[in-house]
Formats: C-alpha cells, sequence, structure tokens
C-alpha cells in the first residue's frame, strides 16, 4: 500500500469517527460523548482490575486456613483489647455507621478498641483518620494501618468480605475472630470470582454474627452456615417528626455506583412518576446525579439532622436495597415518610411493618406504588402512622447482643476462668 493510500485510510476512518462524535452529541449532548471517551480508555487500559478490593497476597483461601486462638481465654470482667476491621469509610457511610455502633458499645462496656483500616489503593491512613474523628467523632477507638499486621488484640471482628480476607492474611497471632456481617454480600456481585471469594469467607471459620434475618437465613440456605444473629435498630433520636412540617416531594437515596441499591430502577419509576405527579417535588440525596429525564433538587451528601429536615418534607421515599433491607426505609419511616420497597421474602422478613409501600422491583411497579402514597389523603395522618410503628429501642439492643456475643466469644460460655 502507497504512503498516499495509507493516508487516504487514516482519513476516512478519522471522518469516520468525527461524523460518530457529531451524531452522539447531537443525540445525547457532550457529556454523552464524554462517557464514551472515558469507557473506551476504561476497557483499553484494562481498568477493570481496581474493582478488585484485594490485592493478591491479601486473598485468603477456605482449604489452606489454620488460624490459631489463644491457648487459655482471659479472666471476667477483665477489659478486653477489641480489633475492627474495615474499609476506610466516606463521610457518612450507612454501614460504618452501624459499624461503629457497635465499636462504642464495647467501648461503653469498659473494652479497648482499634480500626484496622484496609485500603487497597494504598492512601494515607491519617487522611482516613481524619473523616473517620470528623464524622463519628464518638469513638475512642485508636487507628492503625491493616497492612502493618493485626496484632495486640484479643479478637478482631472483620466488617466485609474484604476485610474478612485481610483478617485471615494478617491476623495470624493467637486471638479469637469474628465477622459482622450487614448484607449478604456474595449477591453483590454476578456469579464468577467476586461471588466465590466473597461467598468463601464464610468458610473461614469466624463467629458469624448476622445482622437481620434476611443474612441470618441465606447464610443458612446458601452456605449451610448457623450464625448468631442480631436485629435491626434505627435511630430514632435523629430520624423523627418535625413539628408543623409540609410534606410535598417525594425522596430518593441515590447510589448510581451501587447496583444493589436499584438506581436504574428508582430513576426509570421516577420518570414515569413525574409524568403523572408534575406537580409533586422530586428530591435526590446521597451522590449528585447527571442526565436525569425529569427535574429534581438533588442535595448531595447530609448530615443526619440534615436528612431528617429533607424527610420531612417528603411524603414518600424510594428505599431499595437487594442484599439486604435497607436502614433507610426505617429511618424514613421514623420521620414520617412512607418507604416504597422492593417487595421479597428476604426483605418482608426483617421490616414487618404495616406502614411499608411493598412495591415489585420494576419501573412500572416502583411508580405504581409512589403514585398510591402520594395520592392519599391527610398527609400528617400519614406521616404520624409511619412514625409510630417504628420500634422505639432504637440500636441499644443490637449493641448490647453485639457486646455480649463478643465478651462470649473471648470469654467463653463459662465464667470459670481459663477455660477453653
Amino acid at each position: 500500500m502507497s504512503t498516499l493510500e495509507s493516508l487516504g485510510d487514516a482519513s476516512r476512518r478519522i471522518g469516520s469517527r468525527a461524523v460518530k462524535a457529531v451524531g452522539i452529541v447531537r443525540e445525547g449532548g457532550t457529556r454523552a460523548l464524554a462517557q464514551r471517551v472515558v469507557r473506551l480508555a476504561y476497557h483499553r487500559l484494562d481498568a477493570g482490575m481496581l474493582a478488585e478490593p484485594l490485592l493478591a497476597d491479601d486473598i485468603a483461601d477456605s482449604t489452606r486456613l489454620d488460624l490459631r486462638v489463644p491457648a487459655q481465654r482471659p479472666r471476667r470482667p477483665g477489659p478486653l483489647t477489641i480489633g475492627w476491621v474495615l474499609t476506610p469509610p466516606s463521610a457518612g457511610s450507612g454501614g460504618h455507621t452501624t459499624l461503629f455502633r457497635m465499636v462504642e458499645a464495647v467501648e461503653s462496656a469498659g473494652h479497648r478498641c482499634v480500626l484496622f483500616l484496609y485500603d487497597r489503593y494504598g492512601g494515607q491512613v491519617r487522611e482516613h483518620e481524619r473523616v473517620i474523628r470528623e464524622w463519628w467523632p464518638g469513638m475512642r477507638a485508636r487507628v492503625a494501618d491493616a497492612r502493618e499486621g493485626i496484632t495486640g488484640v484479643d479478637a478482631a471482628v472483620a466488617s466485609s468480605w474484604d476485610t474478612a480476607h485481610v483478617l485471615a492474611r494478617r491476623g495470624t497471632e493467637p486471638m479469637r475472630r469474628l465477622y459482622f456481617i450487614q448484607d449478604f454480600e456474595p449477591y453483590f456481585y454476578a456469579r464468577g470470582s467476586m461471588y466465590a471469594l466473597a461467598e468463601d469467607t464464610y468458610r473461614f471459620g469466624f463467629r458469624t454474627i448476622a445482622l437481620g434475618d434476611m443474612v441470618g437465613d441465606l447464610l443458612r440456605s446458601e452456605v449451610g452456615l448457623e450464625p448468631d444473629v442480631v436485629e435491626f435498630g434505627c435511630d430514632t433520636s435523629v430520624y423523627r417528626v418535625l413539628p408543623g412540617a409540609e410534606r410535598t416531594g417525594v425522596v430518593l437515596y441515590a447510589r448510581p455506583g451501587v447496583p444493589r441499591r436499584g438506581f436504574w430502577l428508582a430513576r426509570l419509576a421516577l420518570d414515569q412518576f413525574h409524568a403523572r405527579h408534575p406537580d409533586v417535588d422530586i428530591h435526590l440525596y446521597g451522590a449528585e446525579v447527571g442526565g436525569l429525564a425529569f427535574p429534581a433538587t438533588q442535595h448531595g451528601r447530609l448530615t443526619p439532622e440534615q436528612l431528617n429536615e429533607l424527610y420531612n418534607s417528603c411524603v414518600a421515599g424510594i428505599a431499595m436495597s437487594f442484599t439486604n433491607i435497607s436502614l433507610v426505609a426505617e429511618e424514613m419511616l421514623a420521620a414520617g415518610v412512607v418507604p416504597v420497597v422492593n417487595d421479597s421474602v428476604h426483605s418482608r422478613a426483617d421490616l414487618r411493618n404495616g406502614q411499608v409501600a411493598w412495591a415489585p422491583p420494576t419501573p412500572g411497579g416502583i411508580a405504581d406504588a409512589l403514585s398510591a402514597v402520594v395520592s392519599r389523603p391527610d398527609r400528617a395522618g400519614l406521616a404520624a402512622a409511619a412514625s409510630a410503628s417504628v420500634r422505639p429501642f432504637g440500636w441499644t439492643r443490637t449493641a448490647a447482643d453485639v457486646v455480649d456475643l463478643i465478651e462470649d466469644e473471648v470469654f467463653g460460655a463459662s465464667d470459670a476462668p481459663g477455660g477453653a
């Protein structure tokens, strides 16, 4: 092929791509073109590897583990040192908030706590600690880097499937090991490598504490495990009905990058809902979302107090989760918002509440449920009934049960000193 022919081919390719780019901009705008460019770069650079939450050396194997426990148990009721293995929290993270409630309860029981942070991407522990101190000031726990080893503790608690691997690989000193499970985490993924690695953590031999009956039931049916089960709570000191609230809108916790939160379904449902109820305000909080086909007020990240104020301006909200019931549902109820929740036998196992609007997990099903709620009269009475339906004891019972289970694991069921 001559030089002129090569130049001609290159010119045609460039021209074809330019025409295609113009068509993309015409149809979806410059944002759509930028998304295509980023997607192409993502695949060409094999950036999908960054979604792997563990370094290769931190992956444990249940068929190869031989983890030691102390030869003798400490005496009751002496203070213990309890480690908590976790990924770095983002500001206001719901899962971390639940975990940190347990940490505070253990500290209140007279024990010391250490947070072992695992950052697969090599972030600075001091910066992560700054976020923790700012958003969860009630904890006194020391913050350490899990990559330097999980040591000097009587027991350590994994808080997610990736941190269970880290505990198995980096917590090899004699200690008791537990696993606080807030979701059936294999369901985070399609059947494949990460599904299998997540599921394998339930075979590591750690004492498992399941948050809620959905997780407990799935651990039994899918893995053959018999976990300790503790129940959900709700912070009714923050989430509550405010006097004089005018409820005119609907609200969505938006997490587009977290498939289990069902954002795609919710977005499609809200598009249908807006067509039926153009006068109803739509509010989003959590992530800032572009490209919406309906008008919405986006609030971004909110403190719990700010979120309660937002809830008090709303009649209904979408609270979906596909791996455990969302904490958002009961928090909405406490603030007088009727939550629309994806219906399933597992979800109903943990949210036994007659004020919930259960919906088939389809765009039309969610839109229908949302529409039915905002069409009901007496919004003040509806809010009062929703709030009154929430269990009154908050997280107190759950936290006390977790403390008891940790102490039972370390000290043993018998009070006899030095018992096995």
